[in-house]
């Protein structure tokens, strides 16, 4: 963070000092909530809780070197900036410091799957350019946000901020905590649509993403969504459209995979054309890359110096189609971190398309949030995974059970389907029936579903270890 006086702390949160020496002195160190990562001259945040309450640490955080402590209740003998409430005061503060950063460009983005990878991928263009901040993982909610964004320091010249939502409403606070000079809206699919209660709604809230935008800003929307194209009239900021449509502004065309699932294609922009080879598994990877593209040209970055970065692009955020060859010829795709029946999609494509030729395999478990659309979201992936041949499918866990009764509804699959009690029985098939030349996918809602891809993981390092 920025060095800050105490006092001018406590100003843009609306807070009292509470047992403070010295309002001038300046907080230099970073703001953490975890007292652990306390380092000298930090600004520690207490947050209230029924089992675990910050305020308990404070005394400590003090003693490893925070100047202060932000909280709502008073510690006899720590210096404090006493607020109302924490979560609030931290995005406050979060906007202050966004605010007094006049040469930070603060990149935004949203949509129902791919956010985080995407947001990885704009990260790795922007470091080329400047100093850059980007959240860990997929850290983009009321806590995160701030939190990222009170990393930046004078010298950081992007910030590039995931914006999740649980309903309507919630695009836009983020946006007040830290407004975005660049939106990026990747799509509008049915992820969480038992919170938001209908697609229409989820549309609404990711467009809030370009509504924040000031006139001189960029709305970077994908042209192959007709629910994020149409956000254009939602916006008055410049428009760039990015996707294989022929209205797109950055577009991809003539794409195809090599064996490992990696696209090419060539990049077409208003200053011209490059070929792209993208070291990512996935075609949907070409549209991740796209979005990218979008913003690093807005950035400044040379077409030539563009493709050739997109193709040195990796994953940043594990769990997210992290593709490893085991030592006894097993491939294995790990996107176990989470779900939702579109990404279930793109896996299950690029699965069968990693698996040509030998035989396929996917552990799939529950898709959370989904509503209404619950059992029928299930279904779908279920009848998707036999439509594109899919050999094995393995449903881990009863929640999940929709998934094997729209398999099984196809009648002309020549697969087979087995409902699963939990992670343990998957593992022990996997273990049981694997041989070298299979494709194994693993995915699911968070519900552990990783232990299955982690299993397999230690079973490669186990087998590696013997061969040595």
């Amino acid at each position: 963070m920025i060095p800050l006086r105490l006092a001018e702390v406590a100003s843009a949160v609306g807070g009292r000092l509470v047992a403070v020496d010295d309002p001038d002195a300046r907080v230099t160190g970073p703001v953490e909530f975890d007292s652990r990562k306390v380092t000298a001259g930090a600004l520690f945040v207490a947050f209230p809780g029924e089992r675990v309450d910050g305020h308990d640490y404070a005394a400590g955080a003090v003693a490893s070197g925070a100047l202060a402590v932000l909280g709502t209740r008073e510690v006899p003998g720590v210096p404090m900036v006493l607020v109302d409430d924490a979560l609030d005061a931290l995005g406050r503060l979060a906007r202050a410091v966004v605010d007094r950063l006049p040469g930070l460009t603060v990149i935004g983005l949203t949509g129902s799957s791919g956010k985080t990878t995407t947001k990885d991928l704009i990260a790795q263009l922007a470091v080329r350019l400047g100093p850059t901040v980007a959240p860990p993982g997929s850290f983009n909610n009321e806590l995160g946000h701030p939190y990222t964004a009170l990393q930046a320091t004078g010298e950081t010249r992007y910030l590039v901020m995931e914006k999740g939502a649980r309903g309507v409403g919630h695009v836009r606070y983020l946006c007040d905590v830290v407004p975005p000079r660049i939106s990026v809206v990747l799509n509008v699919g049915v992820a969480h649509l038992g919170e938001f209660g209908s697609v229409e709604n989820i549309a609404l809230a990711k467009g809030e993403l370009v509504e924040a935008l000031p006139a001189d800003g960029l709305a970077v929307l994908n042209a192959d969504d007709p629910l994020v194209a149409a956000m254009a009239s939602r916006t008055v900021a410049r428009v760039v459209r990015y996707g294989e449509s022929v209205d797109a502004d950055v577009r991809a065309v003539d794409v195809t995979l090599d064996g490992r699932g990696r696209p090419s294609y060539t990049l077409v922009t208003p200053e011209g054309t490059a070929p792209v080879r993208l070291g990512l598994t996935g075609r949907h990877q070409v549209s991740n890359s796209l979005a990218a593209a979008a913003v690093a040209r807005e950035l400044g970055m040379p077409l030539a110096e563009l493709a050739a970065a997109l193709g040195e692009l990796g994953l940043v955020s594990t769990r997210r189609m992290d593709v490893f060859e085991r030592p006894d010829g097993v491939l294995v795709i790990d996107d176990s971190y989470n779900a939702n029946p579109a990404s279930m999609a793109v896996a299950l494509r690029a699965l069968t398309g990693l698996g040509a030729g030998g035989r396929t395999f996917a552990a799939l478990g529950y898709m959370a949030e989904l509503g209404d659309y619950e059992g029928q979201g299930h279904r779908e992936v279920g009848r998707l995974a036999a439509e594109l041949g899919v050999d094995r499918l393995l449903v881990v866990g009863e929640p999940a059970a929709p998934i094997h009764e729209g398999a099984t509804a196809v009648s002309d699959w020549g697969g087979e389907s087995v409902l699963l009690t939990d992670q343990a029985a998957a593992v022990e098939v996997l273990r049981s029936e694997l041989r070298p030349g299979d494709v194994v996918l693993v995915k699911g809602s968070r519900y552990r579903t990783w232990e299955v891809a982690d299993a397999l993981r230690v079973d490669a390092a186990a087998s590696a270890g013997g061969a040595a």
